[in-house]
């Protein structure tokens, strides 16, 4: 669906491990900082949603969380909506705040997404993760991660002392080498580049920038993923203000980054020759912009684990199948190169909080569209995509969302 919406403000915190901060005012700050960078204030919003994955189990809130958030402030009286979707809860909410300002029945909207992820207990926030699947499914798919760990020469200890979903993730990488040759070096490379960009961005929550032989020599996690090829646990908030053709006009907004599309699939069965939720959902955005895997200036992608960002490369058309790995050896998907991927670090080094890593996606994207990016600008920036997904449906994500802005 071709979409008719504006960023008009963004605003995020530092993503890192806030002990002494919660839910209230993680997401209150962001979402300040989104209407104070859109000129507004928070009685002029019409309605609100926000994204959030893990605060039933980690803090206890459910059923009313953006409604306790945003009370803080003083947003009520109008819809606050909860969106839950796994680690695409953020992107959910932009995508749902844009699709109603679309429809023309708000004109300026809040998409937050915010999560507080760490515990000093870990078993919680891993369990957060383990939730992201089918519960009835669930035993088994510990068994069989745990055998496919232990085959490769890996410790157990998914679901225990890591996620779950680096079990995933490795599986898959490890899958991918066998097909097609990918190294372990290239893997690196990508957390390599990543620490790169996160070292340029004041928001990381890791801002040291390592070398591919750094990042081999970290502790393994599971067999081929050492530490920094795994996104951390933390905390944070990302905002972002949408609002209509009208009222940007209205606003003065001098250079409006327009949402072109924002599409979301859901994982199904599908055989190994069917497309999967990311070449699905690329392939709605591309033919709904009329743009294609050439037209981007940059893309942020869902690197949860560096392979995943491999194999998203090929997922998105930016590479045929089998040249993720060469393709980050090239230095195209670099800041200098032809088009950098993650210049906000990624989910590797800026981190992920999972239910406000959507919504941050759309705050280093706007910030770049409108060139005040920092030190890690893409000059000339008009194109931009971010993939944001989540949770585990059998053989694929359960939710994917593919965004296109563009000014």
């Amino acid at each position: 669906m071709r979409l008719n919406a504006v960023v008009a403000g963004v605003g995020m915190t530092r993503f890192m491990k806030y002990p002494d901060k919660g839910l209230k005012e993680l997401g209150t700050e962001a979402s300040l900082q989104a209407l104070a960078d859109a000129g507004l204030e928070t009685g002029d919003l019409d309605a609100a949603y926000v994204g959030n994955c893990a605060a039933g189990l980690i803090t206890g809130q459910e059923s009313i969380r953006g409604q306790v958030i945003l009370d803080t402030i003083g947003i009520g009286k109008i819809p606050v909506i909860n969106v839950e979707n796994a680690c695409a809860s953020g992107s959910t909410a932009f995508r749902e705040a844009c699709a109603m300002v679309t429809a023309g029945l708000h004109d300026v909207v809040l998409a937050l997404g915010v999560e507080k992820l760490s515990h000093p207990d870990k078993a919680k926030s891993f369990a957060a993760f383990a939730g992201a699947m089918d519960v009835d499914e669930l035993q088994a798919m510990m068994k069989s991660l745990q055998q496919a760990a232990e085959s490769s020469g890996a410790e157990g200890g998914a679901g225990q002392n890591r996620s779950m979903f680096m079990d995933v993730y490795a599986s898959a990488a490890r899958a991918h080498m066998e097909k097609y040759g990918t190294t372990v070096e290239q893997y690196a490379a990508v957390a390599a580049k990543n620490s790169f960009h996160g070292s340029l961005n004041p928001r990381a929550q890791f801002p040291d920038e390592l070398s591919v032989e750094e990042v081999l020599a970290e502790r393994l996690i599971v067999e081929p993923l050492t530490r920094a090829m795994c996104s951390p646990i933390g905390d944070g908030a990302a905002a972002v203000v949408v609002v209509s053709e009208r009222k940007a006009r209205e606003l003065g907004i001098s250079r409006p980054v327009r949402v072109e599309t924002s599409v979301m699939r859901s994982g199904y069965g599908h055989a190994e020759d069917e497309p999967d939720t990311v070449q699905l959902a690329s392939r709605d955005a591309y033919e709904a912009s009329g743009l294609g895997p050439d037209d981007f200036d940059l893309i942020e992608i869902h690197d949860a684990s560096a392979p995943g960002e491999i194999i998203a490369y090929e997922q998105l058309g930016l590479c045929a199948k089998g040249d993720g790995g060469r393709l980050v050896e090239s230095g195209e998907t670099r800041l200098g190169g032809r088009r950098p991927v993650n210049t906000s670090g990624g989910l590797l080094r800026k981190g992920h909080p999972v239910g406000a890593t959507g919504a941050a996606q759309i705050v280093e994207l706007t910030e770049q569209l409108q060139g005040r990016a920092g030190r890690r600008q893409v000059e000339g920036a008009r194109v931009a995509l971010a993939q944001n997904g989540g949770g585990k449906k059998g053989n694929d994500a359960a939710a994917m969302v593919v965004t296109i802005l563009k000014v």
